[in-house]
């Protein structure tokens, strides 16, 4: 660039550091350290290299750009603010951090334009860019050239990369080669309590390398030196990663480089000597007119390239698919899963949940060509896998099977990333136990709205001799306490085929299917057109002036019905109630509600805790389930060890009518 341009380039960077240190002082709140120590680099990238276009934020060909160290949240507003996204005016940098603000403490998701993903939490930034670089590159095995070739840059910090998930991350990236990732570490030594070198000696260069990825390091404020890293990373079909060296807070004399710069406001009198530093003398939130031109020519070119591929699309062979594909059109499942569902009430297979979810994707990945499955090394477990799936591989992307490897929580991070990315719809499996591991990128799923598809199998002491430390009985009053995650433990293969159903037309929330290791009857052995789970729970029984009323999910609905049948003989009048879903019966009606628990006495029954079942039982009723840590042995006698039985069931019911 001419001297005059890169002259212009510092100065549309120190438009970065003056809004970032203005909101986060008119806040009395923020991280002004980052974005003032990356404006540099996120400059350059964004005037040399990101396309983008803020008046059609969701352009399926765009650059994906990850602030994966979601604190510096200012530098990412600061961006959309210059680069004239439309609603992140002046007055939302002024309201930083303000309820009703789009200008969030962290990045969210869905709060305003052109955010890509919910940052904040370290490292689940790195690692859902890596499920976004995966879904572009099979996006573009599908597509090819014309309608899918962009990049996924990430902006990362240390924290980001001392977290265990990003090991994770790097690790499947390098493996799979995904060439379209870049990573841009801010590399400023600092974290919180001080110099990093408190708490690591890792050569991140050296991790990373050892993982398959380019390495390079740069002058994160040269702005010749930042773009050369670049257009070389961009080369190079590895994954990449820059160290760019800054210094934290730069162009606040007295603080940058040290940790009291990183999570508070710079004070008046610091920003005064930061104006003077940075020659930046306007009033604060003001920009100079010829450096909102100068970013709105970013915004032209990105105008520009999304014209040039919209051209490339009307004329395209796959242009019908590939507008299905990004619409996520599930239309035509629901009346496959009827069809299914009515040859399984006939059939009456008994089978375990986790088989009758293999049965039921078959159905699925018939129907839906956009969907995308995987297991984290458990395949053979989980069943996740239906016929004719093809493994996707390094350099072979055109498959629909993701091998995670033995890495739940990187597993869960990039299925939000590839669904976040569009056109492609993911599901992964583990062992339920080891939702543990996937929690945090689970609880983003819900914060976001994704509907990523969570398949655990192996769902209670009924996996048998593996013992406690895999049989999960706190696991569902844990997940089902996380917002906006519907958590379904189906209880033959025609809820299982329902549960599907929901899970993969499911628009802004993601499921969580909960499967038996063991084989269960089929209890629905008559035809409903309607997905009953829908409801959440349903009257599987309904005998008139019940006695009362048992409720069951998953294996231990056939445990209540035993149980029903017995109460019959006794002359006793039980209904009984399938709950798959606590969530979905939630969300039902009132009348609903009352109607399938009606007025009698209740029993619960769950081979987990009782914790979470308050919608469904009163302090009074009954839960015949666990209270402790499993044991090993076959589940047969671990049922009966732990009295998670119909006599169990009967013993309550008739201490309560």
């Amino acid at each position: 660039m001419k001297d005059l341009d890169m002259a212009q380039e510092t100065r549309m960077a120190n438009a970065i550091r003056a809004l970032a240190m203005d909101a986060v002082e008119q806040a009395k709140s923020g991280h002004p350290g980052m974005p003032m120590g990356m404006a540099d680099v996120a400059t350059v990238l964004f005037n040399r290299f990101m396309k983008i276009d803020p008046a059609a934020p969701k352009w399926p060909d765009r650059d994906r750009f990850v602030l994966s160290a979601g604190h510096g949240s200012m530098l990412l507003y600061a961006l959309h603010h210059l680069l004239g996204y439309a609603d992140m005016d002046i007055e939302q940098l002024k309201a930083f951090r303000q309820l009703g603000a789009r200008t969030a403490g962290h990045p969210e998701y869905g709060h305003a334009d052109g955010i890509e993903m919910t940052t904040g939490p370290l490292g689940q930034g790195i690692a859902t860019a890596v499920g976004m670089a995966l879904a572009e590159r099979m996006k573009n095995a599908r597509y090819g050239d014309d309608l899918v070739d962009h990049f996924t840059y990430v902006i990362a910090g240390d924290g980001c990369l001392m977290e265990g998930i990003s090991h994770e991350a790097i690790d499947l990236a390098g493996h799979l080669g995904l060439g379209r990732l870049i990573v841009l570490w801010d590399d400023n030594r600092i974290t919180i309590d001080g110099d990093t070198d408190l708490s690591t000696s890792t050569d991140q260069l050296a991790r990373f390398a050892a993982s398959g990825w380019h390495v390079q390091s740069c002058d994160g404020h040269a702005p010749n030196d930042i773009a050369a890293a670049i257009e070389a990373a961009k080369a190079d079909p590895r994954p990449s990663m820059i160290a760019c060296r800054t210094v934290i807070g730069f162009g606040a004399p007295n603080k940058q480089g040290g940790h009291d710069v990183h999570g508070a406001p710079l004070g008046a009198e610091e920003i005064a000597a930061a104006r003077a530093f940075l020659d930046w003398p306007h009033a604060p939130f003001e920009i100079p007119s010829e450096l909102t031109a100068a970013w709105g020519r970013v915004a032209a070119r990105g105008a520009s390239a999304r014209a040039n591929w919209e051209a490339r699309l009307q004329n395209h062979a796959a242009r019908a698919d590939f507008i299905k594909a990004e619409a996520d059109d599930t239309a035509a499942l629901p009346a496959a899963i009827a069809a299914y569902k009515a040859r399984l009430s006939a059939d009456k297979p008994k089978v375990a949940t986790r088989k009758a979810s293999e049965m039921a994707l078959e159905v699925v990945n018939a129907t839906l060509p956009q969907s995308v499955g995987g297991s984290a090394d458990l395949t053979g477990s989980n069943l996740t896998r239906s016929k004719g799936m093809v493994s996707v591989k390094p350099g072979a992307f055109a498959g629909n099977y993701i091998h995670y490897g033995i890495r739940e929580h990187g597993m869960a991070a990039a299925m939000n990333g590839i669904a976040l990315h569009g056109g492609l719809r993911p599901y992964g499996g583990t062992f339920m136990a080891f939702a543990d591991y996937c929690r945090p990128a689970i609880r983003l799923s819900a914060l976001m709205g994704v509907p990523v598809t969570y398949v655990m199998t192996h769902d209670s002491i009924g996996l048998g001799e593996d013992g406690p430390t895999h049989q999960p009985v706190e696991h569902l009053a844990s997940l089902r306490a996380i917002p906006n995650l519907n958590v379904i433990r189906p209880a033959d293969a025609v809820e299982t085929a329902e549960a599907w159903e929901i899970a993969m037309t499911s628009k802004a929330t993601p499921n969580l299917l909960v499967l038996s290791r063991q084989n269960l009857p089929t209890v629905r052995t008559t035809h409903t057109a309607e997905n009953l789970t829908a409801r959440g729970a349903y009257l599987l029984r309904d005998p008139e002036d019940r006695q009362v009323t048992l409720i069951a999910t998953g294996s231990e609905v056939e445990i209540a019905l035993v149980a029903a049948d017995q109460l019959a003989k006794e002359g006793l009048r039980a209904a009984v109630v399938s709950a798959p879903c606590f969530e979905l019966f939630a969300a039902q009606p009132r009348d609903y509600v009352t109607k399938v628990l009606g007025t009698a006495p209740r029993v619960g029954c769950e081979a987990a805790i009782r914790q979470g079942w308050g919608m469904l039982l009163g302090p009074t009723d009954a839960f015949v389930g666990m209270t402790g840590f499993g044991a090993s042995a076959p589940a047969p006698q671990l049922y009966q060890h732990f009295n998670i039985t119909a006599e169990a069931i009967v013993s309550e019911a008739k201490n309560l009518i």
